[in-house]
């Protein structure tokens, strides 16, 4: 696919920059043709017109008669520029002089002009009419009646002695070497033009090249993908867009397969945690209904059998927490509440457990009443998941306390300490993430399947709020979140 979008962009490329080339070679030649013509017919406007006014001046009535004249006029002209012609014609365009096919002396090299008389004509109607500065001049550009073996311009100036026309001062030059000038100029463009060209589409192949590289490893990685191999990254080159892109796709990569080896170890996490309270209870049931567990001992393997029941349900309640939240299907309701309150009530509920581990309790609320606006049943499932996990993580005897305080940007900050085992920090970006097991961090927690701390993310996240960790050596670990400040309503006296 890369391969074909590449050659047809390349193709479109050359043949635009060709076109190009092309329509700059015609205006560089058409511009330089125009440039050279106008030169020419300038040059010889001003010999015919140097030509017809010193005629005129002399009051030459009937040009045939003057014909030697006309050759002392003409010599000192042609032999100052030897590729100039002159061609002196009378009204009919009969050729009185010309300097065509003239002679050369051997010792002066002069060239002398030749007097045909009658021998020849040139054709006037051949000339188009040309008005510059408010004079009237004829011009031609061609073959002049065949007196010029190549291309050539004339120009011819009308005499006009005593208000009567007497003839035209013709001055013909041969445009070869303008045309010679257009051809070395025009090969001279497409030479340059077929360099520029072949460079171009080396220059646009390596470029091509170096953004296709990365897309076309990123389709043999997304077909990798596609099978369940997330090891595959994409190479990076330099600071671009492009590598910006093949960064953002290996970060992706990295998430899909952290995302995946917590999938993996959630299935195994919530297989073994079905798996064994399942054997315990069937076991125990089985023991009661045959007679190996005495009766006395039946109240405590129930006991057991309860409590693995309980374990079930949480799991299968986190499961359904994750579910619903994922697809939008919980609703929240906010409301008013004391955020105090709720955290005390949550602090009492673990009163068995704290007294197990002989805890130092701390509670610190910056004021008795602290009203946020939230869904109440959300925040205590919260409050009771980071409680949770600090109590379960803290040393016997160790600290653990909760913290209420306002923050600068009028908001309810929820702290939860404790001073037990630290979390190391290449995993705190990762804690709240689905499927995080805690015991990777903190190897105490063999029954949690990485649900707990993913669920407040998600709830605190559906408040619009912020939650964190924080932890350290020599000070312990600290799981807060914020809320909006609630306002108290009060009832006016009736």
């Amino acid at each position: 696919m890369f391969k074909s979008t590449f050659a047809k962009y390349l193709t479109a490329f050359i043949l635009i920059i060709l076109i190009s080339f092309l329509i700059l070679s015609g205006i560089i030649t058409s511009m330089i043709k125009t440039y050279a013509i106008e030169d020419k017919e300038n040059q010889l406007l001003s010999t015919s017109n140097a030509i017809s006014q010193h005629i005129s001046d002399e009051g030459i009535e009937e040009l045939v008669n003057y014909k030697p004249v006309m050759a002392m006029i003409v010599s000192p002209i042609i032999n100052r520029d030897p590729e100039l012609d002159i061609i002196m014609i009378d009204a009919l365009g009969n050729i009185l002089l010309t300097t065509i096919d003239a002679e050369n002396e051997d010792e002066s090299d002069r060239r002398e002009p030749t007097i045909f008389g009658e021998l020849g004509t040139v054709s006037l109607k051949s000339f188009q009419e040309k008005t510059e500065n408010g004079k009237t001049y004829l011009i031609h550009s061609g073959d002049l009646n065949g007196m010029c073996k190549e291309q050539s311009i004339a120009c011819a100036t009308p005499i006009i002695t005593h208000g009567k026309l007497r003839g035209y001062a013709v001055s013909l030059a041969s445009t070869a070497a303008e045309d010679n000038l257009i051809s070395i100029t025009r090969r001279t463009v497409i030479n340059s033009s077929a360099w520029v060209l072949v460079a171009s589409i080396i220059a646009v192949y390596f470029i091509t090249e170096r953004i296709i590289h990365p897309l076309r490893n990123m389709t043999v990685a997304t077909k990798k993908f596609a099978k369940g191999d997330f090891s595959t990254r994409v190479t990076v080159y330099g600071e671009d867009e492009v590598a910006e892109l093949a960064n953002a796709f290996n970060n992706m990569a990295e998430s899909l397969e952290s995302f995946e080896k917590m999938r993996m170890s959630f299935l195994a996490s919530v297989s073994h945690d079905l798996r064994t309270p399942m054997t315990t209870i069937s076991g125990f049931i089985d023991g009661i209904n045959s007679g190996a567990i005495p009766p006395e001992k039946h109240e405590y393997y129930l006991g057991v059998i309860s409590a693995e029941v309980h374990r079930l349900s949480r799991l299968v309640s986190q499961l359904l927490d994750v579910s619903r939240l994922e697809s939008g299907d919980r609703k929240f309701n906010f409301t008013d509440f004391d955020a105090a309150e709720l955290a005390r009530i949550v602090l009492i509920s673990f009163e068995q457990k704290i007294e197990a581990k002989r805890l130092d309790v701390e509670f610190d609320a910056e004021a008795d009443e602290m009203p946020v606006f939230a869904d109440k049943d959300s925040i205590h499932q919260v409050m009771y998941n980071l409680c949770h996990n600090a109590i379960k993580f803290s040393r016997d005897g160790g600290k653990f306390s909760i913290k209420l305080s306002y923050t600068q940007d009028k908001k309810v900050k929820i702290s939860v300490f404790d001073d037990g085992a630290i979390i190391p920090k290449e995993d705190i970006s990762m804690i709240f993430e689905r499927f995080y097991k805690g015991d990777k961090s903190r190897g105490m927690d063999k029954t949690g399947v990485g649900l707990g701390l993913y669920i407040c993310k998600t709830i605190i996240d559906a408040h619009g709020e912020e939650i964190y960790a924080a932890s350290r050596e020599g000070y312990g670990t600290e799981f807060g979140f914020t809320l909006k400040v609630g306002e108290v309503q009060k009832r006016k006296p009736q």
